[in-house]
């Protein structure tokens, strides 16, 4: 009977498509509109060029979620490819295609190059190479020459050519009508708009990226009724759109979005998820285990007091049963003797005084005052959870804009920051951006952080500024260059005066230093020169007297050299730090995973 009632339950849930395994959630989650706002921040430096349709189209919705709102897309794509197909059966291609080469070949023997571009001029026709054609147009002096004119229609003629074999090679035809090179063109047009239109169709399909579809075009094909309805549901998803953003914190200003704090918060926990999500293969977990030692978190195992342990984690419910244990073991052991039965059974009185007198003498052990020895205290184990304090210094010298290393760098300082927010409230972080100069930013401004721009193209550089002269200013100074002993000497200046012994400069650059100080003179020299190099280093030695550790992540750049190498491990080796080598993709990953294993090292 039981397995005819399971048998049963499986066909029902076969019939009804149940897949108890994939069972579908009641409510998608909400949009991520806050990770391509930020991406966003973290290339341009601000918001004011995010517009709404931007952001639509970055924002990937549950089709589920506008079912049953305007038109079917599934109706505008059918009636798309019924157009198309309609073309294709109507037209062929190979007359036109030979209309188009002769066109491009009467119209070329007609032209009359002077003696000097003749050769040139049918070299250009043989290969049927535009861009030669247009060499020869500013050979042939522009547009003041008979031939010049000649050579633009010319052109003209050969690009006309090109498209028409490409619209023969790009779709099939079956169809019989003839074309001319004309409709040819027009035909070409109508069939790439179609398939632009299905394509964002299609997107907008599958995450309902209704600004994607191009109205415009759209209506060429469609009824007035469909597009009105289009029209309805691309303004209805951006109003849903409006309404999460607000609830995940972008306020719309005049100016575009702003982020909040809570956007913050939202995009470095996404950050950190898909950072340790990437990181699950290693088999290690980033939390700690408990750390023995002495510490201000108490754990629940005991211990027997040693000499020297702290009696302010003392377990003194435990201390105390066992002083009562070892009391009353102790009378016990003084009271037997006295309660051995009288051999004589003639003598009640003396055994009723005998043993009032044990009870009196045993109640009056038991009433002495407790005394605790070392050996009834047990001490609770303690774990130590240490504080560290960290400087990151961002390089944002011209060279980090080559490849994008700057948003990396960005993106890794967000993360660090939501990281240390989140696990480790005690610690201490600082951002310095570095340039010709160095100064502190704060963790809300890191977003909005850009590289210099190049204003010095010289292949040698050599400069020098007194910076104690009142009509010197920074906003005189070239701001490209890369000053890590400026950016060293300021982390240093915030290290120091933390109550920790676990201190540490990440550096994140992606070469050798071109700027330092000697007293009030900034020197800007590139190449790197021996003078500041040492100047780094000498920098690089005070870190080591104060016990800062400095670790160094060096992102891969095209010009990087051996030298940039080595200084970077002379730099490292001199505070007992480490080098990384990373591209910039994998940056906020190694310099997260590695302040955790840090942390990890340091309470070991």
């Amino acid at each position: 009977m039981t397995g005819h009632s399971n048998s049963l339950g499986g066909v029902i849930h076969t019939y009804q498509r149940y897949d108890p395994k994939n069972f579908p959630p009641p409510s998608q989650p909400a949009p991520d509109l806050v990770s391509p706002a930020f991406e966003h921040m973290l290339a341009f430096g601000d918001m004011s060029e995010l517009t709404e349709e931007e952001l639509a189209r970055a924002v990937h919705l549950d089709i589920r979620q506008i079912a049953g709102m305007g038109p079917s897309l599934e109706s505008l794509k059918k009636m798309l490819l019924e157009r198309k197909k309609k073309i294709l059966e109507t037209w062929e291609t190979k007359k036109v295609v030979e209309e188009a080469r002769k066109a491009f070949q009467r119209l070329a023997h007609s032209t009359h190059p002077p003696d000097e571009l003749k050769e040139a001029f049918q070299k250009a026709v043989d290969e049927e190479q535009i861009r030669d054609i247009e060499r020869l147009w500013y050979r042939a002096g522009g547009e003041r020459s008979r031939f010049a004119r000649q050579l633009l229609q010319l052109a003209e003629r050969l690009g006309d050519k090109y498209q028409v074999e490409e619209l023969a090679a790009k779709y099939e035809f079956t169809g019989r009508k003839l074309m001319s090179i004309e409709q040819a063109l027009a035909i070409k047009e109508e069939l790439e708009t179609i398939d632009r239109l299905l394509k964002q169709l299609e997107e907008a399909g599958k995450n309902a990226q209704i600004a994607l579809i191009d109205l415009q075009e759209l209506a060429q094909f469609a009824d007035e009724e469909q597009m009105e309805g289009l029209a309805q549901l691309q303004q209805q998803v951006e109003q849903l759109l409006q309404q999460m953003a607000e609830q995940q914190g972008l306020e719309k200003t005049k100016r575009g979005y702003q982020l909040t704090p809570q956007a913050y918060r939202l995009f470095q926990g996404k950050l950190l998820e898909k950072i340790f999500s990437q990181l699950q293969a290693s088999r290690t977990g980033r939390h700690q285990g408990p750390i023995l030692g002495e510490g201000a978190v108490e754990l629940q195992t005991t211990k027997p007091y040693e000499f020297g342990d702290s009696v302010t984690q003392m377990d003194i419910p435990q201390s105390l049963v066992n002083a009562l244990l070892r009391t009353a073991s102790d009378n016990v052991a003084i009271i037997a003797p006295r309660d051995e039965p009288d051999a004589s059974p003639g003598i009640g009185s003396s055994r009723s005084s005998e043993g009032s007198e044990t009870l009196g003498s045993s109640r009056g052990a038991m009433t002495a005052p407790l005394r605790l020895t070392p050996d009834d205290i047990v001490i609770h184990r303690t774990r130590n959870n240490p504080k560290c304090a960290t400087a990151v210094l961002m390089d944002m010298s011209g060279s980090m804009r080559q490849g994008g290393q700057y948003v990396n760098v960005k993106r890794m300082a967000l993360a660090l920051d939501g990281l240390i927010r989140k696990e480790y409230p005690g610690d201490f972080l600082q951002f310095l951006e570095m340039y010709s100069f160095a100064k502190p930013v704060h963790a809300r401004d890191v977003a909005a952080l850009m590289p210099k721009p190049v204003t010095i193209f010289d292949p040698v550089v050599r400069l020098r500024a007194d910076m104690s002269r009142e009509e010197i200013s920074e906003s005189d100074i070239p701001p490209h260059f890369t000053n890590i002993q400026h950016a060293l000497q300021l982390g240093r200046q915030f290290l120091i005066g933390r109550d920790t012994p676990n201190r540490q400069i990440i550096l994140i650059t992606d070469g050798l230093p071109t700027a330092h100080f000697d007293g009030p003179n900034l020197y800007l020299l590139y190449p790197s020169d021996p003078l500041t190099e040492a100047a780094t280093m000498r920098e690089a030695l005070l870190c080591q007297r104060e016990g800062i550790v400095i670790n160094i992540f060096l992102l891969s750049s095209w010009n990087q050299t051996h030298e940039d190498i080595q200084f970077a491990h002379r730099l490292a080796e001199t505070t007992k730090g480490r080098v990384f080598f990373t591209a910039g993709n994998d940056l906020d990953r190694f310099v997260v995973w590695d302040y955790v294993n840090r942390r990890k090292s340091i309470i070991c």
